[in-house]
């Protein structure tokens, strides 16, 4: 293959001396080696560990307003999941839901971090269930944040997987899908869509992230190798009291589906935020860290 046809064929990925010049908290932003890959991740803070595990398709801007609020009381570790905001892209087969928790795992073993709380958002709550359940983490708590933790239901769990399989192959599609997302409005729509309102700066984040096919691939690749089943199947073992926040409003992650995990975990406590949708810890990040504070307090 000639550098031209490779240079065409590999979706561009983010420049953080470019595309980061005014990222959240860049004095916090460090790259750490771990596990084969490069990985962006901000940290900040002092006092018990806290990690922050964002969703598909966001990066670690995402706790812009969380990861400050519980500097406070906790070293807060946010890191971007692999191919996601600026850390390298991994294999496509490491990008499924055992092979991202491995690359945190190995993230946190090169940080020498053993979290006292884990966080996710969204798909981030799945990556932290499993690090439990694999035993890569003993955390005391908990708090998954419209948690992707249950299999789609209905034909939508049928067409989910095989869709984002044949988008994710080549790099025509990311670079489409980055191309339409430049369009007046559009990323508006697509966070409108989850169900949350954010502001400016929260907006223009995430046109920085889904206009770069790089990005785009990463978050299809990571869907089409998604598989909720075995967590699902896996879930009644957990043994970490867990905390389920739940965005009323959320589009994405059906807000009933935190009943179906309680049916399999009794003791989660679930929280509603009324108002509030997918992105209900960009919306109100201060409710949030509350909550994640009350967890930590009612921690064995």
């Amino acid at each position: 293959m000639s550098a031209l046809a490779a240079a065409v064929s590999r979706p561009s990925r983010l420049d953080f001396e470019r595309d980061g010049a005014h990222w959240p908290h860049r004095g916090h932003s460090r790259f750490v080696d771990a596990g084969g890959l490069r990985w962006h991740v901000q940290i900040m803070g002092d006092g018990p560990a806290v990690v922050l595990l964002h969703g598909a398709g966001a990066a670690s801007h995402s706790w812009r307003g969380v990861a400050p609020l519980l500097a406070a009381r906790f070293t807060v570790i946010a890191p971007d999941l692999p191919g996601h905001g600026f850390s390298t892209p991994a294999p496509d087969a490491r990008l499924s839901l055992p092979g991202m928790a491995g690359g945190v795992r190995a993230l946190l073993g090169a940080l020498d971090v053993a979290p006292a709380l884990l966080v996710g958002h969204s798909a981030g709550a799945a990556v932290a269930a499993r690090l439990c359940l694999d035993g890569a983490v003993a955390p005391h708590a908990l708090v998954s944040v419209n948690g992707a933790l249950m299999p789609f239901r209905g034909i939508a769990g049928h067409l989910f997987a095989p869709a984002a399989r044949l988008l994710s192959r080549g790099s025509l599609v990311p670079r489409l899908v980055a191309r339409a997302a430049a369009a007046p409005g559009a990323v508006e729509r697509l966070i409108r869509d989850t169900g949350s309102t954010l502001d400016a700066e929260g907006v223009r984040l995430y046109r920085v992230l889904v206009r770069n096919p790089g990005h785009v691939a990463a978050t299809l690749t990571m869907m089409a190798r998604w598989d909720l089943d075995a967590l699902a199947r896996d879930l009644p073992r957990l043994d970490v009291p867990l905390t389920l926040v739940v965005g009323a409003r959320d589009r994405t992650v059906p807000p009933a589906d935190a009943q179906r995990v309680r049916a399999l975990l009794p003791d989660a406590e679930i929280v509603r935020l009324d108002g509030l949708g997918h992105l209900a810890h960009e919306e109100r990040p201060g409710e949030v860290v509350e909550i994640v504070a009350r967890a930590a307090r009612r921690a064995p």
